[in-house]
């Protein structure tokens, strides 16, 4: 009989490493731009929520500047490809959502500063 304990996969993610794994989260999410825009989809303001599970899923709801952005189909998968390089990830899920609608005060002040929209 094994005596090992059984590893438990629903243990809640030490704060340490959610810290350290948000970081990361960020820094990938910022290498990817809107390309009609010279600001990365962090700094617009794109991105309306990340959700990481204890299992090391990634759900992101992201929105566009415009429901009709000639890139609608194409960003969810360059943010998906972004995240999938953080080594050890689990499932990789990337939803746009238009509720609410983005608008630009949702930009950073660093995203105003570098459109000169002071």
């Amino acid at each position: 009989m094994d005596d090992a304990a059984p590893i438990d996969d629903t243990a809640p993610l030490p704060q340490a490493e959610l810290d350290q794994l948000t970081d990361q989260l960020i820094e990938k999410l910022k290498s990817v731009y809107d390309p009609e825009i010279p600001v990365d989809i962090y700094e617009l303001g794109l991105i309306y929520k990340v959700d990481v599970s204890d299992s090391r899923d990634v759900l992101v709801e992201m929105t566009l500047t415009a429901p009709g952005c000639p890139v609608a189909g194409e960003m969810p998968g360059w943010v998906e490809d972004a995240i999938k390089q953080i080594p050890d990830l689990g499932k990789v899920t990337v939803e746009l959502v238009f509720d609410p609608p983005w608008d630009p005060s949702r930009m950073s002040d660093e995203a105003k500063l570098q459109l000169n929209m002071f």
